[in-house]
């Protein structure tokens, strides 16, 4: 697993096309551009952006050079509040393996060792139990449940709620 760079935007386009049918039960409904390299390109950019500033983290997971998963520390906010987002996907083809849980454990650690935040939140459709697992074994909580939080597969679905605080 590593930072993702402009040069991945293919391996992340593949991977994106590749695995259409099995994310779209689990994010929003994505345009035709979405699924190109000059989209993925555009979007990855942005998120370097974000990275350079210190405002989140987009990791690819890889298998040689096939890009099996996709991770987002994302909308870190510094102050009191030391808290991030966490977003991710792993390939249809790879999930149930544990790659999920062994990268999550690591943006956990990087958080809390290099980026000295203190919160990492993040939130699963309520029937996604694969995640819901995901979470709970790199140490997250259920910490509630957000009505109509999201819309995924085209409509508006409530969500369960997870953190992990890093720092006491």
């Amino acid at each position: 697993m590593r930072v993702l760079h402009l040069g991945d935007a293919a391996a992340l386009t593949a991977a994106y096309v590749r695995n259409r049918a099995h994310l779209s039960l689990w994010e929003p409904i994505r345009s035709e551009e979405f699924y190109t390299e000059i989209w993925q390109t555009a979007d990855i950019a942005n998120r370097l952006v974000a990275h350079e500033a210190g405002e989140g983290h987009p990791f690819g997971l890889f298998a040689g050079d096939t890009l099996v998963g996709r991770f987002n520390l994302a909308c870190i906010v510094r102050g009191p509040f030391q808290n991030a987002g966490l977003g991710y996907w792993v390939d249809s083809k790879f999930a149930g393996r544990g790659l999920a849980s062994a990268a999550v454990k690591v943006i956990i650690e990087m958080a809390r060792a290099e980026l000295g935040l203190h919160r990492i939140e993040a939130s699963t459709l309520l029937h996604n139990v694969g995640s819901q697992r995901v979470l709970q074994k790199a140490g997250f909580q259920q910490i509630g449940m957000a009505p109509p939080y999201l819309q995924i597969a085209g409509k508006w679905q409530d969500h369960n709620l997870y953190q992990v605080v890093l720092h006491d």
